[in-house]
């Protein structure tokens, strides 16, 4: 199903750009700038820092990379035995878990949590030196 709901980030120069939610919470300061509720009507957002023709070209990266391909690149580069893709796709990735939480990490590449309570217990206590610091 597509994102249907639409935020507006207005702009230090006070210009609104519509934009998709989606697109919209790739920004961390964004997403805790929107409120939980799912609102039928389009959220403001203010964004005093942040020149009109500079979120102009945000708007524009974000919309391009919304949906992330990383996992698929990774796996095409595997695939296909192309190594210095393989390791670039890995090192981006490993950037977007490094520090997030395993729920994070869930939403960040929209898995799952499939595990019964015991099975997550269970695999926290096999690898409970992961979380050691």
């Amino acid at each position: 199903m597509a994102d249907t709901q639409k935020v507006n980030l207005v702009s230090q120069d006070g210009d609104s750009f519509e934009v998709s939610r989606e697109v919209a919470v790739m920004s961390e300061l964004v997403r805790t700038m929107i409120a939980d509720e799912q609102d039928d009507e389009a959220q403001e957002i203010p964004l005093p820092n942040v020149k009109s023709t500079v979120l102009s070209k945000v708007i524009e990266f974000c919309s391009h990379h919304h949906n992330n391909p990383m996992p698929e690149i990774e796996k095409a580069a595997n695939y296909m035995d192309i190594k210095s893709l393989l390791d670039l796709a890995c090192a981006k990735v490993a950037s977007m878990i490094k520090g997030k939480t395993p729920q994070e990490i869930r939403e960040t590449f929209n898995i799952t949590n499939d595990f019964t309570p015991e099975e997550e217990a269970q695999i926290r206590e096999e690898n409970k030196w992961c979380e050691e610091a």
